[in-house]
């Protein structure tokens, strides 16, 4: 039998679909950072998403798709065989997917390459200098993303070999982000006025609508990575949407209980239950997702909080949302994973399984030392080279005008 005849069309097409909807996402983070800062930086924040997705996806075909999913070179990278997607066409690869074609994995791949490097850009939002964010992004995705996918997805790598667990993006897209942002925001510096005055959302709709958008492309980022149209699909679909609605109500709750039930607290927390049930959407049932986002939410709920009285500026809370929020979903896989919803995987900790969790915390802490090291030094040799923050008077009159010449006023 050919591997043309191996493809199966249901896969295909869910995973075509997925790929729209993971590509959504981007731009619906434009709209979710957007609505957030203030009025003179609503463009340039959403330009920041909106360009990632072009300097990325030029990146991932020329040489990052091959980085990330080539030959394993000692478990830590890949070659170079799949430069110029050499050797990536129209029939599956089996070590990847099996019953779609080798393109359209890489195209899904590409998707979760886009929206990580974009989901680092609400830490340094309204003080980012255009063209030092440019190179950053694609130092970034080279020597931090591509190496991490290597380690945690491709065959070889060395997280992989070990057994860490991660569905759709744990450690990957989520952890990976939130502790470089961490990262950027020390080397970028704060905000001027940044502890003495009050930074007003320019738009909170925008952001509502941003974290629907979020929520229904998620349904593409997680189920999708199930890379085919079946049941464990479905269940991924299922604690999805699960872990999503109970962080954002947790989320509403604590807000209320502190002062008022907030929209905007309520778009976050469904955002931070959404990045902490990825890594385990394909181990776990319903009832586990729905005190993994719950958890997720009180969590990063109080994180917030806590950043707010230190001197780190990192302007949309991406660690806490994002860094938390992997940080539990990758530790939780090893509490509540079960061979009862993917075979594939393994039993957690609630399962007689210890050793799961120690792997899982392994695979944090490396994952977690690697990007922010990796990230602070990337960060630091942009400043020093070309810039990586604006001037004062650039700042003043905000990044619409002075970056981009262009304002919603």
């Amino acid at each position: 039998m050919s591997t043309v005849n191996l493809i199966n069309s249901g896969d295909t097409a869910w995973v075509l679909i997925s790929i729209a909807l993971v590509m959504l996402m981007t731009p619906a983070l434009g709209l979710f950072y957007g609505g957030m800062v203030g009025k003179k930086n609503v463009l340039s924040t959403i330009m920041l998403s909106f360009v990632t997705i072009a300097l990325i996806s030029l990146q991932w075909v020329i040489y990052g798709y091959s980085l990330a999913f080539g030959k394993d070179v000692d478990g830590i990278i890949g070659s170079l065989n799949f430069l110029g997607l050499q050797g990536v066409g129209q029939t599956p690869n089996p070590d990847y997917a099996g019953t779609i074609p080798h393109i359209a994995f890489m195209l899904f791949q590409m998707m979760f390459a886009v929206i990580t490097p974009a989901l680092i850009t609400g830490c340094y939002v309204e003080r980012v200098r255009f063209g030092g964010f440019l190179i950053f992004t694609l130092l970034w995705a080279t020597f931090v993303y591509d190496p991490i996918c290597h380690w945690v997805w491709g065959v070889g790598g060395w997280l992989r070999n070990l057994g860490a667990l991660d569905f759709a993006g744990g450690l990957v897209v989520h952890l990976s982000s939130g502790l470089s942002a961490i990262a950027v925001a020390i080397v970028i510096g704060k905000r001027k006025g940044y502890g003495k005055v009050s930074f007003e959302p320019a738009n909170i709709p925008m952001t509502i609508i941003g974290a629907f958008l979020l929520w229904f492309g998620w349904f593409g980022f997680n189920a999708g990575s199930a890379l085919g149209s079946n049941g464990l699909a479905a269940n991924a679909f299922l604690v999805t949407n699960t872990a999503g609605a109970a962080a954002g109500f947790i989320w509403l709750l604590l807000s209320w209980n502190h002062k008022r039930p907030s929209a905007l607290g309520f778009a976050t927390g469904v955002v931070v239950g959404l990045a902490a049930v990825t890594p385990a959407s394909g181990y776990v049932n319903a009832i586990s997702a729905i005190v993994i986002g719950g958890l997720a939410a009180f969590l990063s709920y109080f994180a917030i909080r806590w950043r707010m009285k230190t001197r780190i500026d990192d302007s949309l809370d991406v660690f806490a949302c994002h860094g938390i929020g992997g940080i539990w979903g990758v530790l939780a896989v090893g509490i509540f994973t079960t061979k009862a919803i993917n075979p594939a995987g393994a039993d957690g900790l609630i399962y007689g399984n210890w050793n799961q969790l120690l792997i899982q915390f392994y695979a944090v802490l490396s994952v977690g030392v690697y990007s922010f090291v990796g990230t602070y030094i990337i960060a630091k040799l942009v400043d020093l080279i070309v810039g990586f923050r604006v001037q004062d008077k650039e700042e003043v009159v905000g990044l619409d005008i002075s970056q981009h010449g262009e304002t919603i006023i």
